[in-house]
């Protein structure tokens, strides 16, 4: 089985009581009634013909529903989460303004469609992030799965703190 890759963008922006992140809440059956470790960076796979970075900002546009904001992204390095190898960028979203775009995302964005209840013979539609939020660095760590935690301290690291 080939390894499976993925990528995405961190957005930061400085908040009154020191950084922030953005995430986006997981979609679907599973992740419905959980917030604890149920965010994630907005992210997916990407195969050998495209870099992480161009996949990272495809990923991003497609999860929350607009493009990410311009500027230049500092690789954070990768994370192993569960079978995926992620690679994320630390990206400065002080000006981005787009956060609620999930919520009002049209019919053609990141969706998954599967079995629920789990031998139902049902199939259900659903996407991938159901909403995305500003957190601090504190809260991020509980809201984060926890194969992404490392990602929370790099970017730390590399804003001084």
């Amino acid at each position: 089985m080939p390894p499976v890759t993925s990528a995405g963008l961190l957005l930061h922006r400085q908040g009154a009581d020191g950084p922030q992140v953005l995430l986006g809440h997981m979609g679907g059956p599973f992740w419905a009634r959980k917030d604890d470790h149920a965010w994630s960076l907005p992210k997916g796979e990407h195969g050998p013909d495209e870099t992480p970075l161009d996949a990272a900002r495809r990923e991003f546009t497609e999860e929350i529903g607009i493009p990410p904001p311009g500027g230049e992204p500092v690789e954070l390095g990768t994370v192993r989460q569960s079978r995926k190898t992620v690679t994320a960028f630390a990206l400065d979203g002080s000006a981005f303004t787009g956060a609620d775009a999930v919520a009002d995302r049209p019919d053609d964005g990141s969706w998954v469609q599967m079995e629920w209840p789990p031998r139902s013979g049902r199939t259900v539609r659903f996407p991938e992030l159901d909403r995305a939020a500003w957190f601090d660095l504190a809260t991020a760590r509980q809201k984060i799965v926890k194969g992404q935690v490392q990602l929370l301290d790099r970017l730390a690291e590399l804003l001084g703190g």
